[in-house]
């Protein structure tokens, strides 16, 4: 078959990304033409696969990349179960997957618990993650692909800008990370989602909108919702309006959104109109060049936190402050959020602060209260994360 420019770009776009993680062609075979079965010991590449444009674009796309380089290619489907009618979803989805050539395709269901903490979305990505992790774990994939886009990306900004601010925030998500030993992709963070749409449609693919991202609501939209370059083209180039733009406001349904929605299809659509620009393109440019100086400041914090931690004896986590207060604010707050997380002990940016003046400011202040009954208090030169009370009673010198 011909190959769209877009279908070209995203093929170009996941084999760059295996390249990225070591994976290339694996015997001169499949440098020659005709069809080649791969080797059974080849490196098996999962797709998670919900059924939406994205994942099914994805999912065509790493088959013929895989079978370019000899690789295995699979994918995971996850059913959250939180929706009527998600089991068919997540059925068909596999189907699609497997008309596609993908094997093994594995659908996995979920029981997602409800968490006051940190919310129903998050909830679900904790146990879609787990779940994923044990299927890569379980078939040694060599990498599990994601469907994150542009359109994404700039989002996530969006989100992490209202929900914390800060470098991190600005750093959107990363092109590769590994969790719980798994190894995980994002080769499509520069192509858009009118990008994986097109290709969904040169493909001839049919795909799945998740009411919860708002995706009905579209074609009521009068401002463009694909995030590509669509704007105003009626102000002078003085900046002075030819036209009036107004926030846009939010029907009944679309207050019921999860934010992201919300961002997907109000938000980011007036920022293009109102700036004049192509809001997503800039938005993900900005987090590309934001995340060197996370990764940075992430390789400064880790140095900082392997002089600075002590043997935990019978708390959560033990800090020294006398090391952590040489270190400059940026990166002492960044060490208490690795050692936190690293602890499994959720935490808040106004949380992390406080901790952080137990350091740099400590005049005999109270324990700092954390989430599920943890908390942080200073002891000596000693900072010490405790849970249920494990140090109420104890006396505190200052």
């Amino acid at each position: 078959m011909t190959y769209s420019k877009r279908l070209k770009t995203g093929i170009g776009a996941v084999r760059a990304s295996l390249r990225s993680l070591g994976i290339d062609v694996q015997d001169t075979r499949f440098t020659k033409h005709g069809e080649h079965t791969p080797d059974t010991d080849a490196p098996l590449i999962l797709v998670a696969c919900s059924g939406g444009r994205d994942s099914i674009a994805l999912a065509a796309l790493a088959t013929r990349v895989c079978a370019m380089i000899g690789a295995r290619c699979g994918a995971i489907i996850i059913d959250h179960n939180m929706q009527t009618g998600s089991g068919d979803v997540a059925q068909q989805a596999a189907a699609q997957c497997q008309q596609l050539g993908l094997n093994p395709v594995r659908v996995q269901r979920v029981q997602v618990i409800q968490n006051s903490d940190i919310g129903a979305e998050a909830a679900a990505r904790d146990a879609r993650y787990a779940a994923i992790c044990d299927i890569a774990r379980s078939t040694n994939a060599a990498a599990v692909l994601l469907a994150h886009t542009k359109n994404d990306q700039a989002e996530t900004v969006l989100i992490g800008l209202l929900r914390s601010g800060g470098v991190d925030a600005l750093a959107g998500m990363p092109e590769t990370f590994t969790r719980d030993g798994v190894v995980f992709a994002r080769p499509l963070l520069d192509l858009t989602r009118g990008d994986t749409t097109g290709i969904c449609e040169d493909l001839g693919l049919d795909w799945w909108d998740d009411p919860t991202n708002g995706d009905v609501l579209t074609n009521a939209n009068s401002h463009p919702t694909n995030g590509d370059a669509q704007t105003n083209s009626d102000a002078s180039a003085n900046g002075d309006a030819q036209t009036r733009v107004d926030p846009p406001a939010l029907s009944v349904t679309e207050r019921n959104l999860p934010l992201r929605s919300r961002i997907r299809h109000k938000l980011i659509p007036f920022m293009a109109e109102f700036t004049g620009s192509d809001i997503v393109a800039h938005l993900a440019a900005g987090a590309r060049a934001t995340r060197r100086d996370k990764d940075y400041l992430d390789t400064q914090a880790d140095r900082a936190l392997a002089a600075a931690i002590l043997d935990p004896a019978d708390d959560m986590l033990r800090l020294s402050a006398q090391v952590l207060a040489r270190e400059h604010p940026a990166i002492r707050v960044r060490v208490i959020a690795h050692a936190l997380a690293a602890a499994n002990v959720p935490v808040t940016s106004a949380q992390l602060e406080a901790i952080d003046r137990l350091i740099a400011d400590w005049h005999g202040q109270s324990a700092v209260q954390l989430p599920r009954g943890y908390s942080a208090f200073r002891q000596k030169h000693v900072i010490r994360v405790c849970q249920y009370g494990g140090h109420a009673n104890r006396r505190r010198p200052r």
